[in-house]
């Protein structure tokens, strides 16, 4: 996983890590190291499927965060399961999120507004500049844009968003899909697929929609 502004933050204690034994530099604390796994664990569960882990996870990490009293912290850790969620097509409101907006920087408020898909386009230059570009495509040029994210956590989150706001073509859904099918993560891949299958049932494909559901089973079925 390479977050973008979900984690880069908050996790930027690998670095940090990687050079305390070599410099005079005190160690990053324990709650950093904590929130900074458990965050990494509760993405990866959440994204294979794995419901429960992400859960104790996602909630280690807020509590290791909270031991800072500062909100801003733990709005990172909420905005990263919001992004998870948006990725994986689960399109509810990042509510966590809103109660600590009044202390959140203008950065986390942008990010907040674009995964709920009501960002404000003079806002867009406060994302991660990987999703500038999403935020800012027309219908036309969105699957471009979208397609132009190397990060594929990145790639997702963007592909989510472009579907809460009404401009995901058939092209970002496949890329989309895909994506989640290279990476192995599991959540993301059968809302992708289940989207397009469900699209392709409506409008008669009856071959394209059978080729999904073969697909979706073999995830379900997990090779068993």
């Amino acid at each position: 996983m390479t977050p973008t502004l979900h984690t880069a933050r908050l996790v930027s204690l690998c670095l940090a890590l990687a050079l305390a034994a070599c410099s005079s530099q005190p160690p990053a604390p324990d709650w950093q190291m904590n929130a900074h796994g458990a965050a990494q664990k509760a993405v990866q569960a959440y994204l294979s499927g794995e419901t429960r882990v992400a859960t104790l996870e996602f909630a280690r990490a807020r509590q290791e965060t909270a031991r800072t009293g500062q909100p801003a912290l733990l709005a990172q850790v909420h905005l990263l399961e919001c992004a998870a969620q948006v990725a994986s097509l689960e399109l509810t409101p990042c509510s966590a999120f809103d109660t600590l907006r009044p202390d959140a920087s203008a950065a986390q408020t942008a990010y907040a507004d674009y995964l709920a898909g009501t960002l404000a386009p003079q806002a867009a230059a406060l994302l991660p500049q990987s999703q500038q570009a999403v935020a800012l495509a027309t219908d036309a040029n969105a699957a471009t844009a979208l397609a132009a994210i190397a990060d594929p956590w990145s790639r997702l989150v963007a592909a989510g968003v472009l579907l809460r706001t009404g401009r995901a073509s058939p092209q970002t859904m496949e890329l989309a899909t895909e994506t989640a099918s290279t990476q192995g993560w599991r959540r993301p891949l059968l809302a992708w697929l289940l989207l397009q299958a469900q699209r392709a049932e409506q409008a008669g494909d009856t071959q394209a929609a059978s080729k999904l559901r073969r697909r979706i089973a073999v995830v379900e079925q997990g090779g068993g």
